[in-house]
């Protein structure tokens, strides 16, 4: 397919072989293409017409690779819920780097493409919703300005997969600037050799951090920008009520984006130890817990790079524990910017954080939705009568003497809260409600729903109806194939 624009290469398997294992594609009989993500094509210099003919949509449902690919899945440990785990690609195949028409270099790799080395006895298939959601999720994320993968192309496989009853196979192109995870240096670190160790990490700076390639501590240098990338990305995530469902290492990308979109949702109703994940029972990967827990992994990657930090393991320890004692710092100061341009204020004093924090006691207490409590705020909607409430109140006058301070007109300080108080986020109700029609072959809530989510910060009248939800839903996610 010489006119489409594929431009691939396979550096990862310039890797030592433990780091991959070659895998040979299952093909499907009668693929049918669902959704193609145009915009995205275009980005990777792609032509989406011709990614919609025969030859194209064999590559998009995994029975043909574009000119240039190569199908691996990846080797990679994770601490499933604290526990560490050999796990590797069991359902995905990584099958190249497509490069840029301006030299930006992306990974693509199919999801739900059949079985693999690392499958442990599962057939490596998804079904139609799973896939469905990573798609809408991805985006939504992407258009709200949160570092995330994307999908591609969903298309349907024409096989029945098996998950409790038949349901309708699927698989997924996933686009991301690397599948290197956290999980990826564990592996490395438990094969207890050195010189791979190295061969990863310089890879991974090479590929994500060039700038860092001549540092005089280039692998300490390292982690401190994964730090601050881990750091700033959950900050944005709890600014959108956003609940990842399981932050196990494996799922941790060291590029700072957000990925593997299994047991995730948006907040409604803000609940600080809110879980969707059926399978989180004890609430580690709860809204509240999301930073504690990105500092955790943080931790479980530093511990992976001791024996190239230094030769000497307590002065390795040491520089490790120093450069991650600026997590809190670089995640508050995200946070709490992000928290108060939510409410028009810029620039404020670290002192200010209680102030903040009170709001959020607010909606907790009152039981407020997350995201339409700050569109109150910003549009001056205060019909509710929680907005008459005399906690409120005094509150409200306190947000008053601040605006009031840093001298800008109401036209302003509206404009920093619309640029910061999303108008629709994908939430759950619609979203199952999307995929529920889908399933049926009904596409028109699918469509409607994603173009919507297209323009978050529009606060146009098309997105007001995914605004609403209804009373008292109790949602629960789980980790779908």
């Amino acid at each position: 397919m010489k006119n489409t624009g594929w431009n691939f290469d396979n550096t990862y398997e310039k890797l030592p072989s433990s780091f991959y294992r070659k895998v040979q594609l299952s093909p499907v009989v009668s693929p049918t293409l669902v959704l193609l993500n145009k915009k995205l094509a275009k980005e990777l210099g792609l032509d989406p017409q011709l990614l919609k003919n025969m030859e194209g949509l064999s590559i998009l449902s995994g029975s043909q690779l574009p000119e240039g690919g190569s199908s691996i899945s990846q080797a990679y440990m994770g601490h499933q819920f604290g526990h560490l785990t050999m796990l590797g690609d069991g359902r995905a195949l990584l099958i190249g780097e497509q490069i840029t028409p301006e030299g930006k270099r992306y990974d693509l790799q199919y999801k739900g493409s059949g079985p693999t080395p690392f499958s442990r006895g599962g057939d490596g298939r998804a079904i139609l919703g799973p896939m469905l959601r990573e798609y809408i999720i991805g985006e939504a994320m992407h258009n709200l300005g949160i570092a995330s993968s994307r999908t591609l192309s969903v298309s349907l496989t024409g096989q029945k997969i098996f998950r409790g009853s038949l349901k309708k196979g699927a698989i997924l192109v996933r686009v991301a600037a690397s599948h290197i995870r956290i999980g990826t240096f564990v592996y490395a670190a438990h094969q207890k050799n050195t010189e791979d160790l190295k061969a990863l990490a310089d890879y991974t700076i090479d590929r994500l951090f060039p700038e860092i390639k001549n540092s005089q501590e280039p692998y300490l240098d390292f982690y401190k920008k994964v730090i601050t990338l881990q750091a700033q990305l959950v900050a944005k995530w709890m600014l959108v009520g956003f609940i990842h469902g399981v932050m196990n290492s494996d799922n941790v990308a060291i590029s700072g984006e957000t990925m593997d979109y299994g047991p995730c949702a948006f907040m409604d109703i803000y609940r600080a130890i809110t879980v969707f994940s059926s399978i989180d029972s004890y609430g580690r990967y709860s809204y509240e817990n999301q930073p504690s827990i990105g500092m955790w992994n943080l931790t479980r990657l530093g511990e992976t790079l001791i024996p190239i930090i230094d030769r000497e393991e307590n002065l390795a320890v040491e520089k490790l524990k120093s450069a991650l004692e600026e997590y809190p710092k670089i995640y508050n100061q995200a946070y709490y910017t992000g928290l108060g341009e939510k409410l028009g204020l810029v620039g404020l004093e670290p002192e200010s954080d209680k102030f903040l924090d009170e709001l959020l006691q607010l909606l907790e207490k009152n039981k407020l939705d997350y995201t339409n409590t700050f569109l109150d705020l910003t549009f001056k909607n205060f019909e509710k009568p929680v907005y008459t409430s005399k906690e409120f109140l005094a509150w409200k006058e306190k947000w008053q003497e601040l605006l009031k301070k840093q001298s800008k007109s109401i036209e302003e300080v509206e404009d920093i809260m619309k640029k910061h108080n999303p108008a629709i986020i994908p939430r759950n109700y619609w979203v199952e409600k999307a995929i529920e029609k889908a399933d049926k072959g009904e596409y028109e809530l699918l469509f409607d729903l994603l173009k919507a989510l297209e323009d978050p910060y529009a606060h146009n009248e098309h997105q007001k109806k995914y605004s609403i939800v209804p009373e008292n839903m109790n949602y629960v996610t789980f980790c779908g194939t």
